[in-house]
Parts: structure tokens; sequence; C-alpha cells
């Protein structure tokens, strides 16, 4: 199997709305109350913020089908779109989620490498990405991919105070 993606567009607003919300519950709903989902969910999971997110010149979103089938997608900021300060260098991974069915096939790290190949194309010099503390295995495959921390900053999931660790690569 033979990993295949492709960039989204504005056409793609439901489909990305429908697969950012299922794989974020996928992801998050066992260790969070359901209220919290709801709160984050309300806010973050609207037609007209994604459209308005695939709209904006600093972000691009990418789909990665597994043969035929949607599993996953990553989304890309640079300058003023990055969640974070970092500079005209850098490339932040904001969010790259594969569908758990998927999960183990290679298709993060296709979705990872991915985004290395697109900051080489930006003549940027770093990635960083932030990741929740309690993502155990989200925090060792970036691990794995050489990312470092280098920070820490609050992620609000409904009225929980969370933290992200930030984790950055220094490109070649």
């Amino acid at each position: 199997m033979i990993p295949h993606i492709v960039q989204c567009t504005v056409n793609d607003t439901d489909t990305l709305l429908r697969l950012s919300y299922r794989t974020f519950y996928e992801a998050f709903e066992a260790q969070n109350t359901a209220e919290n989902m709801k709160a984050y969910s309300d806010s973050a999971f609207t037609a007209e913020k994604i459209r308005k997110e695939l709209s904006h010149p600093d972000s691009r979103f990418y789909f990665i089908y597994s043969s035929e089938t949607l599993a996953g997608y990553l989304k890309v900021n640079i300058n003023s779109a990055q969640s974070e300060p970092m500079g005209p260098d850098a490339l932040e991974v904001e969010r790259i989620y594969v569908l758990q069915e998927y999960h183990k096939q290679g298709l993060g790290k296709a979705l990872l490498s991915y985004a290395h190949d697109i900051a080489r194309q930006l003549n940027k010099n770093k990635i960083w990405l932030g990741v929740w503390e309690k993502n155990e295995n989200a925090i060792g495959f970036y691990k794995k991919q050489g990312f470092k921390k280098s920070g820490s900053h609050s992620f609000f999931m409904g009225d929980d105070e969370q933290t992200d660790i930030i984790a950055e690569k220094i490109l070649s």
C-alpha cells in the first residue's frame, strides 16, 4: 500500500470537517470529559471555521489516502498562521491525524515526511509542533522522528487548561 497525499481546497470543507471531528474524538475522548469535548468541538469544528482555515494563505491542509480510502490529514502553517510566533524560518505542524483503523501503517510518518518536504520547498530551517503532554504515543512518535522538547504552551479543552509540549526539529 502506497499512501497518496492530496492538498485540500475550500471545496473539501465538509469532508475535512467530518474527518477533523472524528479523528479528534478518537484521539482525545477517552481522556477528557464529554462537556469539555463538546465545548471544544462546538467552536473548533464548524464549517465556517474550517473554510476560514482552508482559505488562509499561510496554512495548508492535506488529505492522506490508504489505497482509495481517506485515512487522515495534515495541517501546516507558516508566518502569521503559526499558533506561536516561531519566526519566518519555521513551519508548524498544527494537526496530524490518522483514523484509528489506519494507525501503525506508516501514514503518520508519511504525513510528517511530507511536512518536511514542504518546509524544504519553502526554505524553512525548522519544523515545530505542539503535542499534549498526556499523549504518550504521539510524544514517542515525534521523538523517534527527531523532535526535541523546546518549551510548552497552554491548550484549552473547554474549561480545562492543558499543557502542550512544544517540540521542534532543525532541518539540515
